[in-house]
């Protein structure tokens, strides 16, 4: 069974795992961000092409994670304090 890497962003509303070893860099996820705050890495994903990774202003809305085709996107809203 493979074992892959992530890289964490954790951010006000959630964390945000992007898998480069599963992104293929389509770039679906950087379209449909309603934020906008998915943009290239500097590190290579599947096929040697860029990876994605969130920026400041992701609101958790795990958008990214619906679109993606590849499952290399993974997002965890946290939860409202009451």
């Amino acid at each position: 069974m493979a074992e892959y890497h992530g890289i964490t962003v954790e951010t006000e509303k959630g964390t945000h795992t992007v898998f480069p070893e599963l992104c293929k860099g389509c770039g679906l996820c950087i379209a449909k961000c309603p934020k906008k705050t998915l943009t290239w890495a500097d590190y290579l994903g599947a096929y040697g092409t860029p990876s994605v990774r969130v920026t400041n202003g992701c609101n958790a809305c795990g958008t990214c994670q619906m679109v993606c085709p590849d499952c290399a996107i993974v997002v965890v809203r946290k939860a409202k304090a009451r």
